[in-house]
């Protein structure tokens, strides 16, 4: 009988690790007041997504405690705001340019002239975001 019911709790492993792998082959989108996302790599080493930013529009001044993150702009212009309010530093960077994020820095993802795409890999801390400033409230 126990060996019957190892093959039942192998077989049930199995099973799991199996739909885990399609979970992980799903890309996900999801819609922001900014824009929208979408996840196309969520793995437990790696994110990979790509952010929609519409124009005039931009994201949380915000900073990660464990996420890093590095982008690469695809098309449009994105002005990155690094550091607190009164110690602001904007980088302007066009397609093909690319900033790497590391934790606790400051940071703003902004469209102003052009709605912008980039693509971004990170640690998979997605819920890692400290909020200091948010045009939407949230």
């Amino acid at each position: 009988m126990q060996s019957t019911a190892a093959v039942v709790v192998v077989v049930a492993l199995a099973k799991v690790a199996a739909v885990r792998r399609d979970v992980l082959n799903v890309k996900r989108e999801v819609l922001k007041p900014w824009g929208k996302e979408i996840i196309w790599a969520e793995t437990k080493d790696y994110v990979g997504k790509i952010l929609f930013i519409n124009k005039g529009h931009r994201l949380s001044r915000q900073y990660h405690s464990i996420k890093e993150e590095t982008i690469i702009v695809n098309n449009g212009q994105l002005t990155i705001e690094i550091g607190a309010k009164e110690y602001l530093k904007k980088i302007v960077l066009s397609k093909g340019e690319c900033y790497h994020v590391k934790p606790n820095t400051i940071h703003r993802f902004c469209a102003p002239d052009d709605d912008v795409e980039i693509f971004e890999v990170s640690t998979p801390h997605l819920d890692d975001v400290i909020r200091l400033e948010d045009d939407y409230r949230r």
